[in-house]
């Protein structure tokens, strides 16, 4: 049986007990996780502070770029490592997770090296009584040990958005994958030793969240900062743990992202965007829109062509090339989002398609498998249309006026993002302004440019990160001023 460890001050180390690890393609047990109680915790954290005020704190900001790039190109050398681990974690198709997540985990490293290598500092001249004058500079500074909590919908890829900032200023981490994706994060810990990134700079412990490991980490006393990506209320939770002693939080948490279809649009680009958007890996993307407006004159088509693009995807192993979709991340997480299927036809939803368990063959059965989902009829007050599902789900409803879908998608308690889709320029740049969300794509979805603000509005969380602004948060201004 595989073994995966904690990685504490550049060792792997095991934890006080045991849990197990289960693919979610079929059920089966395939490693044993080692979990960090509060006394492993308390070593990860001293550790990271030990490394923070030892050679990671005294190392030229030209060699910590270097050693980021290094990170980064190791990552692509053992590409299908991370693939493999990435695969059997979450069960999604290989060329997913080969043209999203590792790719996206290795860039993250670099793009935040090249950041903080060209950040510029503030210099002001001011006049004094005297006359001789001063200067007054600003000094950018880590904040310190930096608890780095994970979701495990897309792992590798989240991690190293936090990782890569983290790093590039000066910080230590601390790392708290989810329980059910554990691989990423032991393994990159070989990554860290083999490129010669000192010991205790990178530290991953194991375990669960309230009154474990991920609770031990966050309460943590010598923690100086919190990055946490996940749902709303597990948020909410860390806002409350990190009051004591006024610690800053970067927080994305929940969404119910809207997809606005004009009748002007490219109808065969908003099919195949809104197919994506809405049951990309398996529907578990915080960015992924469950809720679909239509202007009504092509509102029947869309919803006939979307339901034959959503009944061609095939269910499948990860190495299936025929695969179109995965399953759910585990059992617990397919009985709630089989709630909602059953929530959306109490509440009078008609399916158009999907609502249940696709049949699958023997080997399979045990896996946490849904059909992709889609309804129609139900109003903006539905159950399914305010609360957050993360499944392979939409509702489509149609809309009559640009006033009108405006206020429908923002009558929502989440603000993550939004996608419009039209070809009046006009248009796209006024109804974008007019979402509250922190992302707004038009024409396209998931397309992302690093440097560029990333976070939510609302419910959807705290901060936002992505290029310099990754550094407001990750680092602390210090100002200089020098009597002349």
């Amino acid at each position: 049986m595989k073994e995966i460890l904690n990685f504490i001050d550049g060792d792997y180390v095991i934890g006080s007990a045991w849990f197990d690890k289960r693919a979610p393609y079929n059920g089966q047990v395939i490693a044993r996780v080692a979990e960090a109680d509060k006394a492993l915790v308390d070593t990860a954290v001293q550790a990271a502070r030990n490394a923070l005020h030892g050679p990671w704190g005294k190392l030229p900001l030209a060699d910590r770029v270097d050693l980021l790039y290094a990170v980064a190109n190791e990552i692509d050398r053992r590409f299908e490592d991370f693939v493999e681990a990435e695969m059997t974690d979450i069960g999604q198709p290989a060329h997913f997770i080969r043209h999203v997540d590792v790719p996206r985990g290795a860039a993250n490293f670099k793009i935040f090296a090249d950041v903080i290598k060209n950040v510029p500092n503030e210099f002001f001249e001011m006049t004094t009584p005297d006359g001789l004058g001063a200067l007054n500079y600003a000094l950018r500074r880590p904040v310190g040990v930096v608890a780095v909590i994970c979701p495990w919908n897309l792992p590798f890829l989240l991690m190293t958005w936090k990782l890569g900032p983290a790093m590039a200023c000066g910080n230590t981490v601390v790392v708290k994958p989810s329980e059910e994706t554990p691989q990423a994060a032991a393994l990159l810990g070989e990554v860290m030793n083999r490129v010669g990134v000192p010991k205790g700079v990178f530290n991953v412990v194991h375990g669960f969240g309230p009154q474990a490991t991920g609770e031990f980490l966050t309460t943590h006393p010598d923690i100086s900062a919190i990055t946490f990506t996940g749902e709303t209320r597990t948020g909410a939770a860390i806002m409350q743990a990190a009051a004591v002693g006024a610690r800053p939080v970067s927080l994305e948490m929940g969404g119910k992202n809207a997809a606005i279809v004009f009748a002007d649009c490219d109808l065969d680009a908003a099919i195949e965007g809104t197919l994506r958007s809405a049951f990309a890996n398996c529907g578990q993307v915080c960015l992924g829109t469950e809720r679909v407006y239509v202007e009504r004159p092509i509102f029947d088509e869309f919803v006939s062509r979307l339901k034959r693009g959503a009944e061609a995807k095939k269910p499948g192993l990860p190495d299936d090339p025929e695969s179109g979709m995965g399953p759910l991340i585990s059992q617990e997480h397919r009985n709630k989002v089989l709630s909602y299927y059953k929530k959306a036809v109490e509440e009078g939803a008609t399916v158009v398609t999907g609502g249940g368990i696709p049949e699958m063959p023997d080997a399979l059965k045990g896996g946490s498998w849904v059909q992709p989902t889609i309804w129609t009829g139900l109003p903006d007050s539905a159950t399914v249309m305010r609360e957050e599902i993360f499944g392979p789900c939409c509702h489509i409803s149609p809309f009559d006026s640009e006033e009108e879908v405006i206020r429908r998608a923002n009558d929502n308690p989440y603000g993550l993002s939004s996608a419009i889709w039209t070809t009046n320029l006009q248009r796209a740049h006024r109804v974008s302004g007019a979402i509250e969300a922190g992302i707004v794509w038009v024409n396209s979805w998931f397309l992302r440019d690093l440097r560029t603000p990333f976070g939510g509005a609302k419910q959807s969380g705290i901060g936002r990160e992505g290029g310099v602004h990754s550094l407001e948060f990750y680092t602390e201004l210090k100002n200089v001023c020098i009597k002349l």
